[in-house]
């Protein structure tokens, strides 16, 4: 029996298929108003609970063999406390619980972006050093750390995955929004002559990465898991093409972009809501990010989609969407 969080979030539409096509039995740990509806076609058994809720988390896991920790908190805006509680003190709830029931291992989602502003041409591997820059990033830093005091100080089985930015079905925010939904909505827009390389990976390789570390890596190490790494300018090609829309993206100067960013900001502390171009995304769009998933490929079997192909998949997914029912 594997035990998973986040189940019902955009990694966990794309993991749980997977795991149930693998012949795997699956435990989800879901809150009262989650959409279960998939979860239960696919048998997938339910305990409801929280991250945040130690006792239901211990209750839940009893039984499991293996764990996937997927649930955490993403946004590019928001309150430090917030990140704090579902990522850190939500990753150390899980790590108990793993203890307490003798787990064969733990696998625990993280992010390549725990480094912080990458460095002009750095190539980022799981050795370069994490200077982690909004509070999104020092959070789930701060769980890797959490992860690796437990595999160190009780011999708790772990292993670290690190994607990159997230694309495909079931997604709506980030790399989707910014590379998918935005231009088919006609909002074409570009910062630094996109020149700047981005990170994609497509869900489903994520899915198929944690699916291989059950049973392969080594313990307590961390993987970085990453598409090809490509200019935005490539990126937006591809999709332009495949979409057949305009591949022209006006480029929008980078003071401008960052003034509204603030202008936005500010409306969104009297709103609460967060903003469509918050100032943390900047990290992202202004950063050079070439990511190394050697190590994946070596000790994982890792084998990333063609960002052609995912981009593909992705465009069907939402025209689907669209359809009427």
């Amino acid at each position: 029996m594997i035990f998973v969080t986040g189940a019902t979030g955009f990694l966990g539409h794309n993991l749980v298929p997977a795991l149930v096509r693998a012949g795997h039995e699956v435990r989800a740990l879901v809150r009262p108003t989650s959409n279960t509806a998939f979860l239960r076609e696919l048998g997938v058994e339910l305990a409801t609970g929280d991250v945040l809720d130690r006792d239901s988390i211990t209750q839940a896991m009893q039984g499991c063999d293996y764990v996937i920790h997927a649930a955490g908190l993403f946004r590019f805006w928001g309150e430090q406390r917030n990140f704090e509680r579902v990522n850190v003190e939500g990753t150390a709830y899980v790590l108990e619980a793993a203890l307490r029931h003798n787990v064969k291992r733990v696998v625990h989602v993280s992010t390549v972006v725990v480094i912080g502003e990458p460095q002009p041409g750095v190539l980022i591997d799981e050795k370069v050093p994490c200077r982690p820059a909004d509070a999104y990033q020092r959070s789930k830093f701060d769980a890797e750390n959490l992860v690796k005091m437990y595999a160190l100080t009780t011999g708790l089985p772990v292993i670290i995955l690190r994607p990159g930015a997230c694309y495909g079905p079931w997604g709506n925010y980030a790399f989707n929004r910014l590379f998918f939904t935005d231009p088919l909505r006609g909002l074409r827009i570009r910062v630094e002559g996109g020149r700047n390389h981005t990170f994609p990976v497509f869900a489903a390789d994520v899915a198929q990465a944690v699916l291989a570390s059950l049973t392969r890596g080594r313990n307590g190490e961390r993987y970085n898991v990453c598409g090809d790494c490509l200019t935005h300018n490539e990126a937006n090609a591809i999709i332009s093409r495949l979409a057949n829309i305009s591949a022209f993206r006006l480029n929008v100067p980078t003071d401008l972009i960052l003034a509204l960013a603030r202008r936005m900001e500010k409306w969104a502390e009297r709103s609460g809501r967060e903003p469509y171009y918050p100032l943390n995304l900047s990290h992202y769009v202004f950063g050079d990010w070439r990511v190394s998933s050697e190590k994946a490929v070596a000790e994982l079997g890792f084998v990333p989609t063609p960002f052609e192909e995912g981009a593909r998949q992705t465009l069907d997914w939402q025209q689907q969407r669209r359809r009427p029912q």
